[in-house]
C-alpha cells in the first residue's frame, strides 16, 4: 500500500462525518438479522430490498450465549462498519477491532469500535497494529475472530496463519464466503489447496504442504480445533466456516 494514499485515507476517515450509534435507541431486544438490516449489512436475509447472504441465524446460533460477556472481536474486512455495528449492539459488552484496507467507507461510530487501516498482507502493518492494541504478536487476545475481507485465496490463508494464534481458547475463528475464489477465477491468485480443501484437510486431521500457512500453525489448528462447521446461505456465492477453538 503506498504511503501517502494511506495516509490520505485515514485523514479522509478522521474528518468524515459518522453515525454515532452510541446515541441510537435501545437495541437490546433485536435479533441479529434484525440489526444487520438496520445498520445495512449484506450478511443479513434480506438487503436493502435485495437478497443477503443470509448468515444470520449462523452467528444467532454460536453467539447467542455471548451476550452478557464481555468479549474482543477482531473483523477482518469491515467496509463501512455495518457488521461491527450490528455486533456491538447485539453483544453489548463488545468491542470491536476493525482492519480494512480502506477506512474511507466507514460512517458508524461508536467508543466500541476501534478502526485500522492496513493490508493483512503487509507484515510490518500487523506489526503496526499489534503495537497499537499493546499485545505481543502470539497474545490470546480476540474471543471472536471473523474474515470479511479481500476474499482472495492467498489473503484467506494469510488471515488463517497469522491471526489463529491470537484467537482465545473456547473462541470462533469465522470465514465468510471462503469459496469466493472457487467461483471467481481472479480471486483463485495462488497456487495453494483452496480454503474448502485446507478445512477439509484440517478436519480429517491431516498435514498438508503451504506456502503461506506456516507448519508451525498448521501443527496449533490441528491440535486446538474443537469443530470446523460450514454453512450455506441464501445466495449461491454465500458460504460461512465456523472454527470453534478448544477451551
Amino acid at each position: 500500500m503506498n504511503p501517502f494514499r494511506q495516509f490520505k485515507r485515514f485523514l479522509i476517515y478522521r474528518i468524515k462525518k459518522k453515525i454515532n450509534i452510541d446515541l441510537a435507541e435501545d437495541q437490546k431486544s433485536l435479533s441479529i438479522d434484525e440489526l444487520f438490516q438496520f445498520y445495512k449489512s449484506d450478511k443479513a436475509n434480506q438487503w436493502e430490498n435485495k437478497l443477503g447472504h443470509g448468515f444470520s441465524k449462523y452467528y444467532e446460533k454460536y453467539f447467542k450465549n455471548l451476550k452478557n460477556k464481555k468479549i474482543k472481536i477482531l473483523e477482518i474486512g469491515s467496509f463501512s462498519g455495518a457488521s461491527a455495528a450490528s455486533f456491538v449492539k447485539y453483544l453489548p459488552l463488545s468491542k470491536v477491532y476493525c482492519l480494512d484496507i480502506n477506512i474511507t467507507n466507514f460512517k458508524y461510530h461508536s467508543e466500541k469500535i476501534k478502526v485500522f487501516g492496513l493490508d493483512i498482507s503487509k507484515e510490518f502493518m500487523i506489526k503496526k497494529f499489534y503495537k497499537k492494541i499493546n499485545i505481543l504478536p502470539e497474545t490470546k487476545f480476540f474471543d471472536i475472530i471473523i474474515d470479511d475481507g479481500s476474499h482472495k485465496l492467498s489473503d484467506l490463508i494469510i488471515s488463517l496463519n497469522t491471526f489463529y494464534k491470537n484467537l482465545k481458547p473456547g473462541g470462533f475463528f469465522v470465514i465468510e464466503d471462503f469459496k469466493h475464489p472457487n467461483y471467481y477465477n481472479h480471486l483463485n491468485d495462488c497456487d495453494e489447496l483452496n480454503m474448502f480443501e485446507i478445512i477439509n484437510q484440517i478436519k480429517n486431521k491431516k498435514k498438508f504442504n503451504s506456502n503461506i500457512l506456516s507448519e508451525k500453525v498448521l501443527t496449533d489448528i490441528l491440535s486446538s480445533v474443537e469443530f470446523i462447521n460450514t454453512y450455506k446461505g441464501l445466495r449461491k456465492d454465500s458460504d460461512l466456516a465456523f472454527f470453534k477453538k478448544l477451551d
